[in-house]
């Protein structure tokens, strides 16, 4: 177990070493995304939701977005939680193609539902999120679906399976005349530690109607 853990930080060390020169041979076009998932639960019905998630165009120094959320869940079964939520969203948005910048501030709330199941050893999640957009003057809403597949990768009966494979894709649709806003295709290798602490790292492509951009996630969740 010690091996393993010691060979897949090693993996991922050397991997976001590789990063900057990754990064510089695509022109940039490979960003880098950093985020933190938390989630307190208060009793066996209720739970806090927190997020911190820090975007950047490149390897890291070059904001892109941070965005900030948090939430109040409640547990109608053992396998599904409705969620009202609240986020804070800065975006650095490049001028045309200049060097130029310009800070986009939004406040965002939404109401989600999440179940999950098990198909075997395969555990899947959906996610279903409404969002009221505040950008800045603007007001905005808009409607997302996210179905994520969880497979262990050393799987035996009555036995842990710390190191695991995650895939999910995330499709944005608006409420107004142009309905397609974005979709998001993941695939990552996690490591689980302890029951409080899963760590991921991944590559996802995110296109929207007429370009698209990639990214390298390193995630972490924890349970407190």
């Amino acid at each position: 177990m010690n091996k393993l853990k010691n060979k897949l930080g090693i993996v991922m060390i050397a991997f976001l070493l590789s990063l900057p020169s990754l990064m510089n041979a695509q022109d940039s076009n490979l960003g880098n995304w950093l985020i933190y998932i938390g989630n307190k639960q208060l009793n066996d019905k209720w739970n806090i939701h927190n997020e911190v998630q820090y975007r950047n165009y490149n390897a890291a120094g070059d904001l892109e977005q941070l965005l900030l959320r948090t939430g109040l869940g409640y547990n109608i079964t053992a396998n599904s939680n409705i969620l009202l939520g609240y986020g804070y969203i800065l975006s650095e948005n490049y001028i045309g193609d200049s060097d130029d910048k310009v800070s986009v501030n939004e406040h965002r709330i939404f109401q989600q539902f999440t179940t999950k199941q098990k198909i075997g050893k395969v555990g899947l999640s959906h996610r279903y999120r409404f969002e009221q957009r505040f950008v800045e003057d603007d007001f905005r809403m808009r409607l997302r679906y996210f179905l994520g597949l969880n497979i262990p990768l050393q799987y035996k009966e009555d036995a842990k399976n710390p190191l695991y494979l995650s895939i999910y894709n995330e499709i944005f649709l608006n409420t107004e005349s142009s309905v397609f806003d974005r979709n998001r295709v993941y695939g990552g290798l996690g490591y689980k530690f302890s029951k409080n602490l899963r760590l991921e790292l991944g590559y996802m492509n995110q296109f929207f109607e007429t370009s698209g951009r990639d990214q390298i996630n390193l995630i972490a969740f924890v349970n407190f």
